[in-house]
């Protein structure tokens, strides 16, 4: 099945492996980015008939009626990503994590179909030893957690939706974010051989960039089966404290070095063990371990050796 997708976002960490990766599945993609990062990760897709790129705002009403009118799909990526970056602005996270979303679900007709990634921060701090599922209230902590658990509901309201808590994302892509845990850790094993680590006994869920996009695909082709649930996207076997994620990272690095420090607090705190069982259920399987995410980004960071890609 060819389809018609249109992405908000779609130049970014995420949109930026799942756009190629739509095209070479035969669907037609149309982006709507603003470049706020002066990004240029979707130069690659430039020479595919299938792709077109409208450099614009998601909160463009007229632009999101124009671009939408004809489309199977819709994928709103574009979101101030990060508790740090939303701390930072809380209005343009409320207009565009919300306000974007929100306009998008008024102007759709209820054939079109949405895939809506938000981010499983929205369980907060778990039960000790007890697994997140899709039925666990969300008690999200961060101003982030707390705006992506409001659009999501707004997606699910809406029906003929898919919403995906993804797990926090690693792996390399064309527009790079080393902010995210796995990253983060593994450029500071490449270049400084040592982190501090605040709050290590803090536990979350890891997924490869690589296989949310798979994901995505997988949603698309089993819609009808899927519609109108929430799904935790995340690997069985990567429940990790930040003192297990580096003590992997040391087997393939052994001149890294972790101190936990005694004092300090991690500004994004979440703690908490989740279950992917629901999406497993559905036929998905990921592909990607965290050990080969980690050979993945050494070789990333032979190429990037600056520190110049976060969201913040």
């Amino acid at each position: 099945m060819n389809s018609k997708v249109f992405i908000t976002g779609g130049a970014g960490y995420l949109g930026s492996v799942m756009v190629p990766t739509f095209l070479e599945n035969g669907h037609h993609v149309t982006v709507l980015d603003s470049f706020i990062f002066r990004q240029n990760s979707l130069l690659n897709c430039c020479a595919n008939k299938n792709f077109e790129i409208v450099r614009g705002d998601c909160r463009d009403e007229r632009l999101l009626k124009e671009l939408t009118k004809d489309k199977d799909f819709i994928i709103p990526l574009a979101a101030l990503v990060g508790a740090p970056l939303c701390d930072l602005d809380k209005e343009n996270a409320q207009s565009v994590n919300v306000g974007a979303v929100k306009k998008l679900c008024q102007i759709l007709s209820k054939s079109q179909k949405i895939l809506y990634p938000t981010t499983n921060s929205g369980y907060g701090i778990g039960e000790k030893d007890k697994y997140c599922t899709e039925e666990t209230p969300l008690k999200p902590i961060s101003f982030y957690g707390i705006v992506k658990a409001e659009a999501e509901k707004i997606i699910l309201d809406r029906e003929n939706s898919i919403s995906f808590r993804l797990a926090t994302a690693f792996g390399a892509s064309p527009r790079m974010r080393m902010d995210l845990l796995v990253n983060d850790f593994v450029y500071r094993a490449v270049t400084d051989h040592a982190v501090v680590i605040f709050e290590g006994h803090f536990k979350r869920n890891y997924i490869h960039i690589r296989d949310i996009a798979k994901a995505f695909l997988h949603g698309m082709t089993h819609f009808n089966q899927m519609k109108n649930k929430p799904y935790n996207l995340g690997l069985e076997d990567a429940n990790l404290s930040k003192i297990e994620l580096c003590k992997l990272i040391q087997k393939i690095i052994p001149s890294f070095v972790y101190i936990e420090s005694p004092i300090g607090e991690d500004p994004d705190k979440r703690d908490y063990i989740v279950s992917n069982q629901r999406i497993l259920s559905t036929g998905y399987q990921p592909e990607n371990t965290i050990e080969s995410g980690i050979k993945e980004l050494i070789k990333c960071y032979t190429i990037i050796r600056k520190n110049q890609y976060a969201n913040y």
